[in-house]
């Protein structure tokens, strides 16, 4: 997994890491560089979808790059960007369909897990756990895999990037919310070396971000 940058680009290769247990796919599906991961059980082939953001036909092509078939999506967040291509990807796959609770009646499919903090989603022997970080929606999720071979590795949507958590459009209460969850849930909990992958752009780490926590409380956003 040494040569894994996690750069894509819209049309671009699939940005591919091969863990002990797990593979992890990442592609940019929309102009607004979406991100789409495809995460597949090295033991038994099952795969679960982290966002179908968009771009239905790229996203059954990741599909297939990995074994071809899909057990179940899990849609971060409400925020429309992040479900563009569930119907059709639902439609295709018969995969089953895993939000968090407050989010879920906002999605264009029926959810039929409703996910809170601290629950498990599991396909194949792989196991992730559910992280709520609640402030740039009510229900928006966090999965974290904790790689027994390895570092953890945790799929943020758009509650943290690189630079700071998610947009909260300038409300005092969601920010300080948002950034209170991913404080204590996230950076009090994991170890810098935990990667973390993003809805939209590049990844990190938590070690490269841990250091500006008190300059986005700061700011403000």
């Amino acid at each position: 997994m040494s040569d894994y940058s996690g750069d894509v680009v819209q049309g671009g290769p699939t940005a591919v890491r091969e863990l002990s247990h797990l593979v992890v796919r990442k592609a940019s599906v929309s102009e607004q560089d979406n991100n789409a991961y495809l995460l597949t059980c090295v033991q038994t082939g099952e795969q679960l979808l982290v966002d179908a953001a968009d771009d239905a036909p790229r996203l059954l092509a990741l599909m297939n790059e990995g074994t071809g078939w899909l057990d179940a999506v899990v849609t971060t967040h409400q925020h429309w960007d992040h479900h563009r291509a569930l119907p059709e990807v639902v439609a295709h796959t018969g995969a089953r369909v895993a939000a968090g609770a407050d989010d879920a009646e906002a999605l264009p499919v029926p959810v039929g897990e409703l996910l809170h903090h601290g629950d498990r989603v599991t396909f194949g022997n792989i196991t992730l756990e559910v992280i709520y970080l609640r402030g740039h929606t009510p229900g928006s999720v966090a999965l974290l895999y904790r790689d027994p071979d390895g570092v953890p590795h945790l799929f943020t949507g758009d509650s943290l990037f690189p630079g700071g958590v998610g947009n909260t459009q300038g409300d005092a209460e969601r920010f300080a919310s948002l950034l209170t969850d991913v404080e204590q849930r996230i950076f009090d909990v994991l170890p810098d070396e935990t990667w973390f992958y993003p809805g939209h752009g590049a990844d990190s780490t938590l070690g490269e971000q841990r250091p500006h926590l008190a300059e986005w409380r700061e700011r403000g956003w």
